[in-house]
C-alpha cells in the first residue's frame, strides 16, 4: 500500500552558508495493505520527515513514494493536470497531527467538515458525513462544541474524524499520542486499531514511544540518522537474535556476579511464554539459576517476554543446558562479559 524507494530529503540552510542536513538517507519502506506500521526512533532520526514525504507535504530531494499503486513523486511539479491528480491522490491519505491543528473559531462539526468543503461537497452531504464520523469516534454529542471545551483526547478524536472525511485508504499519524496522558493514549491507540479493522485502513504512524508499537503495530521499523536500520513484523523482530528493536521493546538489565558465569538473554513468545521452562531447566540439570532481570507484556494478543538469567560456570560448561533451552524453541542471546555485545544464538 505504501512503498518508498531510495527516499532522500536534504534540507539546505542559507545559501550563503552552503550547509546541508540530510534528514532521510535512501529510505526503503514497504507497508502492506491493511496493517498498522510503526516507525520508531529518537528525536532527529528522520521520522517526521519520512511521514511528511509520504503525502508530499515535504517534497523529497530524491527517490519515489508510491501509495496504492500511484507514484506520487511522479505527479509533483508536472503541470496543472498532474497537480490535480496529486491533490486527488492526497485526498485519499488522511493525516493526524500531534497538536490536533483544530480551528478554534469552528465547532467540532465544522472542523470535521473542512476537508469536505475543500473537496466541494454540498452542505447537506458535509453535515451527514461529519456527524457520521463523529459518531464513529465516540463524539456524536460534541458536534456543536468548540475545541476549547474539549479534553486533549477528545481533540485528537476530532482530528481523527477530520482525517477520515475524504474516505482515505491510508491514515498517517504524526506522534498523535505524544501530547496525551497514558490512559488517553491507550484509548486513542485502541480507536486507531478499531478503525484499522472496521474500515480496512492502512495505518502508518511515527512515535518515540515503545508502548505504542507493543499495543497496536503489526510491523515496525527503527530509524536512526535518516536511515531504517531494522524493520519487519513485530513477531519476526522478536524472534530475531540480537534485534535492537526487540531489546528496546523489552529491555532487561543485570550483570554477571562473577567471571565464571554465563549470562543469557532469553526471549519467550508464542506458546513458550506460558511454559515453566526455566524451572524445568533447573530441575533437569540440578543447577541454580539467577534471574537478573525480566520484562513481559502482550503484543498482538500474545504474551511476549524477555529474561536475563545467569548460569554457574563459563559458556563451555553450559553447552547442554543452553541446548535444552534451544530445544524449547526459545531465542537466546549470550552476553559476552569481555565485550558489551551479545553473541547471537538462534533457536533451531
Amino acid at each position: 500500500m505504501i512503498t518508498t524507494s531510495g527516499l532522500t530529503k536534504i534540507y539546505r540552510a542559507h545559501r550563503s552558508s552552503g550547509r546541508e542536513v540530510t534528514a532521510l538517507d535512501g529510505v526503503d519502506l514497504h507497508v502492506r495493505e491493511g496493517e498498522v506500521y510503526g516507525v520508531i526512533g529518537q528525536s532527529g532520526a528522520g521520522k517526521s520527515s519520512l511521514i511528511r514525504c509520504v503525502n508530499l507535504l515535504e517534497r523529497p530531494t530524491a527517490g519515489t513514494v508510491t501509495v496504492a499503486g500511484r507514484d506520487l513523486t511522479a505527479l509533483a511539479g508536472r503541470g496543472p493536470r498532474a497537480g490535480r491528480e496529486l491533490r486527488q491522490a492526497r485526498s485519499r491519505i488522511g493525516m493526524v497531527f500531534q497538536h490536533f491543528n483544530l480551528l478554534s473559531s469552528r465547532t467540532v462539526q465544522d472542523n470535521v467538515e473542512l476537508p469536505l468543503e475543500i473537496l466541494g461537497k454540498s452542505g447537506k452531504e458535509r453535515s451527514r458525513k461529519a456527524l457520521e464520523l463523529l459518531d464513529l469516534v465516540g463524539l456524536a454529542d460534541k458536534a456543536k462544541s468548540y475545541p476549547a471545551q474539549l479534553s486533549g483526547g477528545q481533540k485528537q478524536r476530532v482530528g481523527i474524524a477530520r482525517a477520515l472525511a475524504g474516505d482515505p485508504k491510508v491514515l498517517l499519524s504524526d506522534e498523535a499520542t505524544s501530547a496525551l496522558d497514558p490512559e488517553t493514549t491507550r484509548s486513542i491507540l485502541q480507536l486507531l486499531r478499531d478503525l484499522n479493522r472496521q474500515l480496512g485502513l492502512t495505518v502508518l504512524l511515527i512515535t518515540h514511544e515503545m508502548d505504542v508499537v507493543k499495543q497496536i503495530c503489526d510491523s515496525a521499523a527503527l530509524m536512526d540518522r535518516g536511515r531504517i536500520v531494522e524493520s519487519g513484523t513485530v513477531s519476526d523482530l522478536l524472534a530475531t537474535p540480537g534485534s535492537e528493536l526487540a531489546s528496546a521493546l523489552f529491555p532487561v538489565g543485570g550483570e554477571a556476579s562473577g567471571d565464571d558465569r554465563t549470562v543469557l538473554d532469553v526471549t519467550f513468545h508464542g506458546d513458550s511464554a506460558t511454559q515453566p521452562v526455566i524451572s524445568q531447566l533447573s530441575r533437569t540439570y540440578n543447577i541454580d539459576i539467577s534471574i537478573l532481570g525480566a520484562a513481559i507484556d502482550t503484543v498482538g494478543g500474545l504474551q511476549v517476554g524477555r529474561m536475563r538469567i545467569e548460569l554457574p560456570g563459563r559458556y563451555e560448561d553450559n553447552v547442554v543446558p543452553i541446548g535444552f533451552l534451544r530445544e524449547q524453541g526459545l531465542q537466546l542471546d549470550v552476553l559476552d562479559r569481555e565485550q558489551p555485545v551479545l553473541v547471537k544464538e538462534a533457536a533451531k
